[in-house]
């Protein structure tokens, strides 16, 4: 299934329970960013020079193809400590792929970082936000946490203003959210003008942004 709603419903977080939607229970006044998609020349050093100007942490699911393509940036994303996940080696959807091409794409991807890194925290986030039970069951047997998200800002979609953007995750958030953002070209309109809103307005009001 497909996660369209700004905000993801506590009914379908209750449908797949095994997965990570928030970190609700942790209380502090934090917020979890994550960025999908890259990494990718200026959008992702973008948005890790904004992450630098509030000391910000956050989480970058990558794209296998995108980290052998710009090695540099990857290895950027690594040496200023933030966390790596898993978003497949070349961004498959989960409904058109079978199980053995969409693991196996996955355990590219893993192989990629860890040519960059010996770090691997073994998180995961499937393009689309396309669900598989038996796809992600797959993987949660190889020792991977899906990593979904509370808040979604819609940067990618052409009918979604910068204001708009920065307005649902501004007024969609609070502490223990993950907020998922992309370091891509298509949504970089949106992405280099709600980006710095979000952080300072989330500063401004004592939050710390912190990585998975």
């Amino acid at each position: 299934m497909d996660l369209i709603p700004n905000k993801t419903p506590n009914s379908i977080k209750l449908l797949f329970p095994n997965y990570t939607w928030d970190f609700y229970d942790r209380k502090e006044k934090k917020i979890y960013l994550t960025f999908d998609d890259g990494p990718i020349p200026e959008v992702t050093d973008f948005v890790l020079d904004q992450l630098n100007l509030y000391d910000a942490k956050a989480t970058f699911f990558c794209i296998g193809e995108n980290i052998q393509k710009n090695p540099e940036i990857f290895n950027r994303i690594v040496l200023e400590d933030h966390s790596i996940g898993n978003h497949t080696m070349n961004h498959l959807k989960a409904r058109k792929n079978s199980l053995t091409e969409y693991v196996d794409n996955v355990l590219k991807c893993e192989n990629e970082i860890l040519e960059h890194t010996k770090i691997n925290n073994k998180f995961f986030r499937p393009p689309y936000g396309q669900l598989s039970k038996p796809k992600l069951s797959e993987l949660r047997k190889l020792k991977y946490q899906i990593i979904l998200w509370d808040v979604l800002s819609k940067d990618w979609d052409k009918s979604t203003s910068p204001e708009q953007c920065t307005d649902i995750v501004i007024n969609n958030s609070k502490k223990g959210s993950i907020i998922v953002f992309h370091d891509s070209i298509k949504a970089f309109r949106n992405l280099k003008i709600a980006l710095p809103k979000v952080l300072k307005h989330f500063s401004q009001k004592g939050f710390v942004f912190e990585k998975i």
